[in-house]
């Protein structure tokens, strides 16, 4: 008899991470989620972390009868995650990464609004709820379709939010955006239901900066490998890979990603820095 082949191809975090985002039709949000954590935490167990979440859902699901209806199912969720389990938001440190890795803020029950949406979104949906996440600017949000109507909620505290209170959250966002007319851009369109896709899109932005701003170009490459292997069109972040590349002294890769910038992202207001960029590393790699 032969022998067994003992080494097995195990996947790196980025290819695995590739694995469970290659097409929308079957995102795994909860677990593409829980290994952003990955390139920090290489030995993590992605399938443990799930399997936390599968025993939350487990006591969840024994607080009601079969035949309980959605708002009883809702009320439940929020005790169950807000006043029984604890979990909040980190408001004395919302810029540490950890706040963005599933696996810490089951342990710490803190977390920022995407990443506790993430796992509140795994609970509603696993009880059976209508419920999906909001893009909304700033704080992301949740929301759920009841009989009643939709109910808006603050993934951080859940809080209902009226449209009075949503209006005046969106405010400084519109003033930024220079949206003086309040019928230019309605309210609604701001409530819509983001896409998985989206949702680990922003939690990659939400990392990449906290890394720009602490200079960590080892770490901000990382998060950029993951943020093209997700949208792999976005062509800024090519533009925005080379750059990190430029700075942690790899002008090879600098030079690759910011020409993959300029042939596609077409007439860009960078366009011309950009192209001095990359002509500097082309003199350099030289």
């Amino acid at each position: 008899m032969a022998p067994m082949n003992l080494f097995l191809n195990v996947p790196t975090p980025l290819e695995y991470f590739a694995s469970l985002v290659h097409t929308d039709a079957e995102f795994a949000l909860l677990e593409a989620a829980v290994s952003l954590a990955q390139d920090e935490y290489p030995d993590i167990s992605v399938q443990q972390v799930l399997g936390e979440v599968d025993q939350l859902l487990a006591r969840l699901r024994r607080r009601f009868p079969v035949d309980v209806g959605p708002l009883q199912k809702l009320r439940s969720l929020n005790q169950f995650v807000y006043r029984d389990l604890n979990f909040a938001g980190n408001f004395n440190n919302f810029s540490d990464p950890d706040n963005s890795y599933v696996h810490v803020v089951l342990r710490t029950r803190l977390a920022i609004p995407i990443s506790m949406a993430v796992i509140w979104l795994e609970l509603a949906q696993g009880i059976g709820l209508k419920a999906r996440g909001v893009s909304f600017p700033g704080h992301f949000l949740v929301k759920v379709n009841l009989s009643e109507g939709q109910v808006v909620i603050d993934p951080l505290t859940g809080q209902s939010l009226s449209r009075e209170e949503l209006a005046a959250r969106l405010e400084p966002y519109r003033n930024l955006a220079s949206l003086v007319d309040e019928q230019e851009v309605p309210l609604g369109l701001y409530l819509q239901a983001a896409k998985p896709r989206d949702i680990i899109a922003r939690m990659l932005h939400n990392l990449k900066e906290i890394h720009v701003a602490q200079e960590d170009w080892h770490r901000l490459i990382a998060v950029q490998d993951r943020l093209i292997v997700l949208l792999p069109q976005a062509w800024a972040e090519y533009r925005d890979r080379g750059l990190a590349h430029a700075e942690a002294g790899h002008p090879g890769h600098a030079l690759e990603d910011l020409e993959t910038y300029l042939a596609n992202a077409g007439v860009t207001n960078d366009r011309p820095a950009i192209a001095a960029r990359a002509a500097e590393l082309r003199r350099a790699t030289h």
